[in-house]
């Protein structure tokens, strides 16, 4: 005999005797119940500071930064899909107490409100968990890595088309000039030249005011009238906007017209493999035990110059000097290695061909390599390939983009002429000269000494699986791969707000674990 099933009460209408609350919703162990325990125990004044007294009642800061803290561990990115879940989601009406800001109000505090103030309060939650023993301050691993900013790919500007048109502006002037000139000479007269070299749109009206009162009163060619009167028109609101387009750059290749703070740089994720540019930002991580520790942006795609800002920023938010650094080869420069020394850091960053010295026997004894060659340094030569001394010639100094000033050492064979290895040493016209900076070759000896010692070998393993799976992490499972905000200020803020989930995320885990 069949029996009949057995289901649960089902009643939408069933009323309570004593009606729930959002806490008997959310069970104890709740990744949510941590995230607001650490972020209650947060100084958050610098916010509260940034309201005004009097008028209506605002939204408590400290629930809207939980709440959005709490919605970017979730992976939930969208100001409009925040306020939708604190309408929908149990744990979100929890953290809010019932409150329910809109999108408009979510995405003013976020962009606004936290504007300058979320990395004290990521330095606080750092130095939580690192008094709770789940990272240190002492070992940093650092690498960047570039995101996409959300900015038009297709809106840019370029600094070589700047300067490029600009000399096309220069010499079209000069060939008026010389137009004049031609005139003159025909009629054998003399005139004086205007300077026409660094261009101004005041330079430019001069110039062309010049030239048409040279011209006056003279046959001149339609073609060089129309052109007068184009440039006229046209050249100095040109340059105008040349000059507030550099303004922007500031020293940068290209920005995006959607957002100016944004550099066009070569991603990672090129589907098309055609190498195209995407507007960014280079984000830089210092980690420990898959904890983000510091976090920086750049507008440059070269991680070699970020790296002293990015170090010199953790020793003041934390008032304390790391122990060790451990980095790759695209920190390996003359200024990175000084800066680590001058604080007494011990630097476990590679220099370019570190792996090429290490794997290729090729490379290593490629006796014509001026790395391989023989350095007396008590009587300061080189020795060349065929026994024969390379004397130093001079020493010059240049200065990096960051203003760091290197000093070059020239060294010069004395007689290359009829040597049976010139082809393969040098393909130079003169004898060989070889341009050696004995500060960085010092760093680079003093680097491998300790990359290759067995503490250097076992920092060199745990960067790959320490900093490098943040990314993964960021990238992949957060898809967080391309900014919600404009602006660097404003990116900023994301940032912090991805690094802060982050290692909430991680530490919530470990302790349900």
């Amino acid at each position: 005999m069949k029996t009949s099933p057995i289901f649960k009460t089902y009643n939408q209408s069933q009323a309570y005797l004593f009606p729930p609350s959002y806490d008997d919703f959310i069970s104890q162990d709740h990744p949510v119940r941590l995230i607001n325990s650490i972020l209650d125990s947060i100084d958050i004044s610098s916010i509260e500071l940034g309201y005004k007294g009097g008028g209506t009642s605002s939204y408590h800061p400290r629930m809207l930064l939980k709440v959005i803290v709490y919605a970017y561990l979730r992976n939930i990115y969208s100001s409009r899909k925040i306020a939708q879940a604190l309408e929908e989601n149990v744990h979100f009406m929890w953290l809010s107490a019932g409150n329910q800001p809109d999108h408009r109000t979510i995405n003013d505090f976020r962009g606004k409100r936290l504007k300058g103030k979320l990395e004290p309060i990521f330095n606080q939650v750092v130095l939580f968990l690192n008094q709770e023993g789940v990272l240190s301050l002492k070992e940093l691993y650092i690498d960047g890595t570039k995101i996409e900013a959300n900015a038009n790919k297709f809106t840019f500007v370029w600094a070589k088309s700047i300067e490029t048109n600009k000399a096309k502006i220069e010499q079209q002037l000069k060939d008026l000039w010389a137009y004049v000139e031609q005139v003159y000479q025909s009629e054998s007269q003399e005139i004086t030249a205007p300077e026409i070299k660094d261009i101004s749109p005041e330079k430019v009206v001069g110039v062309i005011d010049k030239i048409n009162q040279a011209l006056e009163g003279k046959s001149v060619d339609s073609k060089v009238k129309s052109k007068l009167t184009y440039g006229k028109k046209n050249w100095p609101k040109n340059l105008a906007k040349y000059q507030e387009q550099q303004e922007i750059l500031q020293g940068r290749g290209s920005y995006s017209k959607t957002d100016t703070d944004a550099t066009f740089m070569r991603m990672k994720d090129d589907y098309m493999k055609n190498g195209q540019l995407k507007p960014g930002y280079n984000l830089q991580v210092s980690s420990n035990n898959q904890y983000i520790t510091d976090y920086s942006l750049g507008q440059t795609t070269s991680d070699t110059s970020l790296f002293p800002n990015h170090i010199k920023a953790h020793i003041e938010q934390y008032n304390q000097i790391p122990d060790t650094v451990t980095a790759d080869a695209g920190y390996g420069s003359e200024e990175n290695y000084e800066l680590l020394e001058q604080n007494n850091i011990d630097a476990f960053v590679k220099y370019p061909y570190f792996h090429k010295e290490q794997r290729s026997k090729k490379h290593r004894e490629n006796t014509f390599l001026a790395d391989n060659l023989y350095y007396n340094q008590q009587e300061d030569y080189y020795v060349c390939p065929m026994g024969q001394h390379m004397e130093n010639i001079g020493t010059t100094t240049q200065k990096t983009k960051n203003g760091y000033e290197q000093t070059l050492t020239k060294y010069q064979a004395k007689n290359c002429h009829k040597c049976p290895m010139r082809g393969l040493c040098h393909k130079a016209k003169t004898n060989r000269i070889i341009t050696r900076n004995h500060n960085l070759i010092r760093h680079k000896h003093k680097a491998k000494e300790l990359l290759t010692s067995e503490k250097g070998i076992e920092h060199r393993k745990q960067r790959c699986w320490d900093v490098e799976a943040i990314f993964g992490n960021i990238k992949q499972n957060k898809n967080y791969k391309r900014f919600m905000l404009r602006g660097l200020e404003k990116v900023q803020v994301e940032t912090g707000l991805i690094a802060l989930a982050h290692n909430l995320n991680k530490y919530s885990l470990s302790q349900i674990a």
